[in-house]
């Protein structure tokens, strides 16, 4: 059993699969927080190091058998020290999610104040939503964006840590399409005696290339994710200037809120941060930023809504209000007609969660394609096209058609990366 292939040894699977392999080569991927990893990650990711159980840190291990996934963590660690210029970085959370838990739980106690943007003008569920643990262990506050032009309000956040003086302030979004000024977030967490923590998720590979001001030796903490823009296996990271704070983040991953790191994930992330340093990287994140702001002068050239007005990094949220329609229903028709994004709110939304006003769109995965700029420009027409004839019955097959030439011209089983 052990030496059948996939496809005999589980059809099922093996045949969702290949279902997934035709659903990404024939539609448009435009969810902000998705990417394509090249054929060296998905050779890591496979490896045989998912035997391998791994407990600790490189050289300090409580299983033997460990000199090769040592060799990997610490390459992975290098690189992402190289790549983010941070003094201490931890490879090992299993996720965005987790390096958010282990980096609050080394600074925090239960009960503290954390001062993080609101989850429904573009923040995140670990940045103190009442539903996550971040607000269930925590007694978050949460800071707006301005109604008039969807940014964040900078003396607003200023005046809330006054306020509430919180032991932790968190800057980082999910949904936010703007600069973020690390610098001016860290003057009012030093006024106010807080902690700054940065998640950069979303913006990471944008920071590690310049095209976006570092929060690394201005926070105190960054988390991120090791996909979305930095293009490698889903996973997380943290990474800080501070050696003690660098002792308590280990401490807190390990034994704290995991066992066992996954060590095939972390060879994945290490050939994801060697693929990074290259410099055809920076070319393709500049494409990323190019691609995004393609798509959002079209968008507006048509008439359509963007939240704040367009966008400085990868993503951009569509208020579809003005098609007279909602999130989902618009997200939706775009899935039918092979243009894969999400639902999104957006700020001050009438609409619940399950609804919402909003589609965000990103263009790292398309920008991996190969797709430039006229694609994008294509594609907002494409959209446009369907949200303002929702009455026209022959919508989704035109569109749809529209889609396929558009994938068809950039083959998925030819894209290699340099």
């Amino acid at each position: 059993m052990l030496g059948q292939y996939l496809r005999n040894a589980d059809p099922a699977v093996f045949q969702a699969l290949e279902a997934e392999d035709k659903r990404q080569s024939e539609t448009l991927e435009m969810i902000a927080s998705e990417n394509f990893v090249s054929q060296a990650v998905l050779e890591a990711i496979s490896s045989t190091l998912t035997n391998k159980y791994a407990e600790g840190y490189p050289g300090r291990r409580y299983y033997n058998g460990c000199e090769f996934a040592d060799v990997v963590e610490t390459l992975a660690i290098e690189r992402a020290r190289q790549l983010f210029g941070a003094g201490f970085v931890n490879v090992q959370p299993h996720s965005g999610a987790q390096a958010n838990m282990a980096a609050l739980m080394a600074v925090l106690e239960p009960g503290a104040v954390i001062l993080g943007m609101n989850l429904a003008h573009g923040g995140h569920l670990t940045h103190g939503s009442p539903v996550n643990f971040s607000g269930r262990l925590y007694r978050p506050v949460g800071y707006n964006v301005r109604e008039s032009d969807q940014r964040i309000d900078y003396d607003d956040v200023a005046r809330l840590a006054r306020e509430h003086r919180p032991a932790l302030i968190l800057a980082g979004a999910s949904a936010y399409p703007r600069t973020i000024d690390f610098v001016r977030f860290r003057e009012i967490a030093d006024e106010t005696g807080a902690l700054l923590m940065a998640d950069v998720a979303h913006i990471a590979g944008l920071i590690a290339t310049g095209e976006h001001p570092t929060s690394i030796g201005v926070a105190h903490i960054t988390t991120t994710t090791t996909h979305k823009t930095l293009r490698g296996p889903r996973g997380g990271m943290i990474l800080t200037t501070d050696q003690e704070l660098a002792r308590k983040i280990d401490s807190r991953v390990f034994p704290g809120v995991q066992g066992g790191p996954l060590m095939h994930v972390i060879a994945a992330k290490a050939v994801a941060f060697g693929e990074a340093l290259q410099p055809s990287y920076r070319t393709y994140i500049q494409q990323v930023k190019k691609n995004a702001a393609a798509l959002a002068d079209e968008l507006q050239k048509l008439g359509a809504v963007l939240v704040s007005g367009g966008t400085d990094n990868h993503l951009l949220l569509l208020d579809v209000r003005s098609f007279g329609t909602t999130g989902d229903v618009a997200a939706d028709l775009l899935h039918e007609a092979g243009i894969t994004a999400n639902k999104n709110g957006i700020p001050y939304d009438p609409h619940p969660p399950r609804i919402t006003s909003g589609v965000r769109l990103g263009s790292p995965a398309l920008t991996t394609r190969g797709l430039k700029e006229d694609e994008f420009r294509e594609i907002g027409r494409i959209i446009v096209d369907l949200l303002k004839n929702l009455s026209d019955e022959n919508r989704v097959p035109k569109s749809r058609q529209r889609v396929a030439e558009l994938a068809r011209k950039f083959p998925m089983d030819r894209f290699r990366l340099s």
